[in-house]
């Protein structure tokens, strides 16, 4: 979907006549959105349709019984907390966010407005919830991984680039995943004969003066995890890996559409339909406190093999037999 008929596809609803929505005597529900990316990424654009598709299939039609109100803050913090406060003072009935970064800030801006998310990692350990099975709180919804993936992040790594020995771990190091990710990728290192560095993902600038310098030594490697910064700085990660020859391993088909090698993770648009389910739910009278956390039941392995051509990498069938998705 090209961005000019995204936005006008998320702005139809405005068309709607308030006299038309009053004749089909329907209570209009209003729905909060805030999402880490920016409104024309190609990436939030693809997940929000889903959402609405999925809404739609459950009877939620915007104009009719709907209105969303969407916030964009591209992976910036000061906005984040600014579009948290305004769609709280909408006083929606509910609200969708993904991804731990947002989601600290809509909890510490109402303990009220019933919340759903998709893609955070360890909700428990970040103190989002009390427990997977009863949040017991306003919020719920879909975890992104477990920090178990940090080691198999190293083990397919390894498997595509076996003399990789050196890896630089790119994460945000004020979220809950970057902190805990990165610790059990540094504890299974040993492991796999590899060394690992963090690479913050604070700035553009930061992150190509960081990957610069790891790249002057020999049998390096990428793994990249997971958090809107990464998604917003995902074109320069992509580009840096291939002007520097790292093999990388990403976190979502997302990185892999613009060039990357080949990533894994849970299937996003997955999560953002099971999100419109849970919605659905809590507007029909359900409380978050009762819908238990879901972890991922989708997983995606995407390989770019165009890219390892590129690297001088030969993929093994092994792996290419476990791919959801070859890209040639």
């Amino acid at each position: 979907m090209r961005r000019r008929e995204f936005i006008r596809f998320l702005g139809g609803a405005v068309a709607f006549p308030l006299a038309a929505q009053a004749q089909q005597g329907e209570r209009i529900r209003r729905i909060g959105v805030l999402h880490g990316h920016a409104a024309d990424d190609t990436v939030a654009q693809a997940r929000v349709v889903a959402f609405r598709q999925a809404l739609q299939q459950l009877g939620w039609i915007e104009g009719r019984n709907l209105q969303i109100d969407y916030r964009w803050s591209g992976g910036n913090a000061a906005d984040t907390r600014k579009y948290a406060a305004e769609l709280v003072a909408l006083s929606p009935d509910v609200i969708l966010t993904n991804g731990a970064a947002i989601l600290g800030p809509l909890l510490q801006a109402t303990n009220s407005v019933p919340i759903v998310f998709v893609l955070v990692a360890d909700p428990v350990g970040a103190g989002f919830v009390d427990s997977m099975a009863r949040p017991g709180g306003n919020a719920t919804g879909f975890t992104a991984i477990e920090y178990g993936f940090g080691g198999k992040y190293l083990e397919l790594l390894k498997e595509i680039a076996p003399s990789t020995n050196r890896v630089a771990v790119i994460r945000d190091p004020v979220t809950t995943v970057g902190i805990g990710l990165f610790g059990a990728i540094q504890n299974a290192a040993p492991s796999v004969g590899i060394e690992v560095r963090p690479v913050n993902v604070r700035d553009a600038g930061e992150i190509e003066r960081a990957i610069a310098d790891f790249a002057r030594s020999p049998n390096g490697g990428l793994v990249v995890t997971a958090s809107a910064l990464a998604f917003v700085h995902r074109d320069l990660l992509v580009a840096l890996a291939a002007r520097h020859k790292l093999p990388a391993i990403y976190p979502g088909r997302e990185f892999i559409d613009n060039g990357g090698l080949f990533a894994y993770g849970p299937h996003t648009l997955d999560q953002y339909r099971r999100a419109a389910a849970y919605v659905d739910r809590i507007l029909k009278g359900e409380k978050p406190a009762d819908l238990p956390v879901q972890a991922p039941n989708k997983f995606e392995l995407v390989i770019n093999l165009k890219t390892a051509k590129t690297l001088g990498l030969t993929v093994p069938p092994s792996l290419l037999a476990r791919a959801d998705e070859v890209i040639e």
